[in-house]
């Protein structure tokens, strides 16, 4: 019997959560240990992941403790995923899946962290770096969009663990751009990008991670 992995995590987060999609599809066991910011950056944690960030996963079934959401979507992917229900064995679809969770990994997390830093966090408003970094966040959903013109998923003709990458950081975007979002109308402007990610939102496994996220701010962890 399979037990459960352990993923390190926070509330706030969006790549905690990401890996905990991934782990509701594959119907892997596991448990949440919700991390507090005040704990990230030292000991225990840091022996856990020496970056001090989340997420982080341990594996008592391999014995293997990962960090950094790309790598551990990969290694769940190659280690439980034996159906190939969120991948490809074929060419080049396997590595197309691969490519595009690298994108989301370098020019979707990274921009839109620093948007919403810009925009909520920092101690005073730059209007450059959080328009930078806004209009960042429209040129990745404008190329989503056109790779998805035509298609219901970015690589073949099923949900893999690339297209499920994006979901967590795409629900960010309301709080991202506040009043502003509206005006921006992507339902309009980016059709393929809206129905794919509206798509991918009523998956259930999406549901439920996004309700138990919502259960965890609430309680305040």
């Amino acid at each position: 019997m399979t037990k459960p992995i352990v993923l390190y995590g926070h509330t706030s987060g969006p790549n905690p959560w990401k890996v905990a999609i991934i782990l509701e599809e594959l119907k892997i066991p596991y448990e949440i240990k919700i991390v507090d910011f005040a704990e990230i950056k030292k000991e225990p944690y840091t022996n856990i992941n020496v970056n001090g960030r989340v997420p982080a996963i341990e594996d008592p079934n391999t014995d293997i403790t990962l960090w950094e959401s790309g790598a551990i979507i990969e290694y769940l992917v190659e280690t439980y995923d034996k159906e190939n229900t969120l991948t490809y064995t074929s060419f080049p679809e396997k590595y197309l899946v691969k490519q595009w969770l690298h994108f989301q990994v370098s020019g979707q997390g990274p921009y839109f962290g620093q948007a919403a830093w810009f925009t909520k966090f920092h101690h005073e408003r730059l209007e450059s770096p959080t328009k930078r970094y806004q209009d960042e966040i429209v040129r990745v959903v404008s190329v989503l969009d056109k790779a998805l013109t035509g298609k219901k998923y970015l690589v073949g003709n099923k949900c893999t663990y690339a297209d499920l990458a994006f979901v967590t950081w795409d629900s960010m975007l309301p709080f991202i751009f506040g009043d502003k979002f509206a005006t921006l109308n992507f339902e309009k402007n980016y059709p393929a990008y809206f129905a794919w990610n509206k798509s991918l939102t009523e998956r259930p496994a999406v549901q439920k991670i996004t309700k138990d996220k919502q259960a965890a701010m609430a309680k305040g962890h």
